[in-house]
């Protein structure tokens, strides 16, 4: 390709990319990826190793990675088009090299049955297949954002238990790790059955006390320190030591 006509290509895939309307699929690294390749794709020039495969076949094979579309109709369709026969190896191996490239791109098997009920309701409609390919992308792309959404529900759904199960810990009296209360500034921890409480300072650091209760003033101060990790250590330490109080 020459080089006017890749910096047309380039400028082309940008022009797209940008006309995104979420920030968040633009800043999105999945997204970034795809686009780094599409342009490597461009600079490089088509791929000479696939030599049964022009820009029109492996564009439509693209738009088929991940919908799960049955492989021996999809080499049916694109023996339609000009160019050598195809086998339904050269379609799975085409595919599967897309897939490698854009490693996220591995067809969720969860969305196997939703992608192959739409495919067969479309096609005894009579809907061609590159139009069925877009309906399935679609499709694809609503259920990866649910099942993302559903993962990061159930993700902060654990943390809240865990955070409830830490919370029941500290004021049943026994040791636990550094647990907020509440929506509290402060964090509280035991060890040894000795409480301690970290508290945030105007500079961006935690005083470290010794404390009689969760509700208790501050206590005995031990000292003052830059984050969590650097107090845990002398935590450690202390709390084996005679007690003072």
């Amino acid at each position: 390709m020459p080089e006017d006509d890749r910096l047309q290509a380039i400028k082309h895939l940008l022009f797209n990319f940008a006309r995104s309307p979420s920030l968040r699929h633009i800043r999105d690294p999945h997204t970034i990826i795809v686009l780094a390749n599409e342009i490597m794709r461009v600079v490089n020039g088509r791929n000479s190793i696939w030599l049964k495969w022009d820009e029109q076949r492996e564009k439509l094979v693209k738009s088929a990675v991940g919908c799960w579309i049955p492989l021996d109709d999809l080499r049916d369709f694109l023996n339609k088009l000009p160019g050598p026969a195809l086998t339904t190896a050269d379609v799975t191996q085409r595919m599967r090299a897309f897939e490698d490239e854009d490693y996220f791109s591995y067809p969720k098997e969860e969305l196997q049955p939703g992608c192959l009920t739409i495919y067969e309701r479309e096609k005894a409609n009579g809907t061609e297949l590159p139009a069925i390919i877009g309906l399935l992308r679609d499709h694809v792309e609503r259920e990866e954002e649910r099942l993302r959404i559903e993962q990061k529900e159930r993700y902060e759904q654990s943390r809240e238990k865990e955070r409830i199960a830490r919370e029941q810990r500290l004021l049943s009296g026994a040791d636990c790790k550094w647990t907020q209360l509440a929506k509290s500034p402060d964090w509280h921890c035991r060890t040894n059955a000795r409480l301690y409480r970290l508290s945030p300072t105007k500079d961006k650091m935690w005083n470290l006390y010794r404390a009689n209760s969760v509700d208790s003033p501050n206590g005995s101060l031990i000292g003052k320190y830059q984050n969590r990790g650097d107090a845990t250590k002398v935590v450690a330490q202390v709390a084996y030591r005679p007690d003072q109080l």
